[in-house]
């Protein structure tokens, strides 16, 4: 029987069969992603071939076949530096909540998912989340992300899910597809499923007042079906996201405003560093570019893990902390 893959928590995966029924599987043998160790062979989102067992009168699955994967997101295992983690597969639209504060996002943490995504072609459409709870200073630092991003070509949309506006915009993105969504601790993810689907009742939590982080109420990433044709990938609150190796001439391409010059600097293999006639290095020069992505670039380039919290200045020179 071919299903997919709603839930998995570690060794036991729930998945809809064709027949529109949950089963209980577990795998058969050791799946492993072509040249890559992973912390869970399969993930929410895969589509299987499994076969069904009934021992003491439980029926349960045998999962034999992994079907290939249209797309993934994957991230370093936080405690194992050298495994992966794939949070999900097959998506169709991603959306990365944001918040300015109460947590902070980083443009690190956000740079790093939509390199991911685009290195895997995920449509992400960005969430700017608790546009209600904004002082005036977090609503222009909010403006000028979305400005930001926006420019490059990516949709972002503001929304508050305690007050419900913006929904509407991000159900009509979802409608027919699977669509993820994903951030940090604590942005709201939960909340935000639970005001577009009201019956699901998924768990929240309030934010840590010591360290102003969320609670993690999401344990395993979990797949659910809504009541207007949409199946939805709820995933654990993510603190930090570790690039899957790269290799450092391919990172820029992931950058679309980068590889739209490309072609315009001196050298072909140009990793817009040090390079003279370098097309990105002048456009930052002039501020056509954010200095906040190109400081993501360069942490990807230089392997080091997310460390600072950028503060939107317009002139995007000195903004570490």
């Amino acid at each position: 029987m071919r299903g997919t893959v709603y839930k998995s928590t570690g060794s036991w995966y729930l998945v809809k069969g064709e027949d529109a029924e949950f089963y209980n599987c577990r795998i058969k043998g050791k799946f492993r992603l072509k040249g890559i160790k992973s912390t869970n062979p399969i993930a929410v989102g895969d589509r299987v071939e499994f076969e069904l067992e009934t021992t003491n009168d439980e029926t349960t699955g045998v999962i034999n076949t992994i079907e290939p994967r249209a797309n993934y997101i994957v991230r370093k295992s936080v405690n194992l530096s050298k495994q992966v983690h794939i949070i999900a597969s097959n998506i169709d639209t991603l959306f990365l909540i944001v918040t300015i504060d109460n947590p902070v996002t980083t443009t690190s943490f956000i740079d790093r998912f939509l390199v991911t995504a685009e290195a895997y072609s995920i449509k992400t459409v960005l969430v700017f989340n608790k546009i209600d709870t904004y002082s005036e200073e977090a609503l222009n630092e909010q403006l000028y992300l979305q400005y930001i991003y926006s420019q490059i070509g990516y949709e972002c949309l503001r929304v508050s899910a305690k007050e419900q506006k913006g929904l509407e915009a991000i159900k009509e993105r979802m409608i027919g597809k699977v669509s993820m969504f994903s951030g940090h601790s604590g942005v709201g993810k939960s909340t935000l499923i639970n005001a577009i689907e009201p019956g699901l009742n998924l768990k929240t939590a309030q934010i840590s007042e010591q360290h102003q982080q969320g609670q993690h109420t999401t344990t395993f990433a979990e797949m659910f079906d809504l009541s207007f044709d949409v199946a939805i990938i709820d995933t654990p609150g993510i603190r930090g996201f570790g690039i899957v190796d790269m290799d450092p001439q391919e990172v820029g391409d992931y950058f679309p405003e980068f590889f739209a010059l490309k072609d315009q600097c001196k050298f072909n293999n140009c990793l817009h560093r040090e390079e003279p006639n370098c097309a990105v290095k002048e456009a930052l020069d002039n501020d056509e570019l954010a200095w906040s992505r190109y400081k993501s670039y360069i942490q990807i380039l230089d392997g080091e893990e997310e460390h600072y919290r950028t503060d939107i200045y317009k002139d995007g020179k000195n903004q570490e902390e």
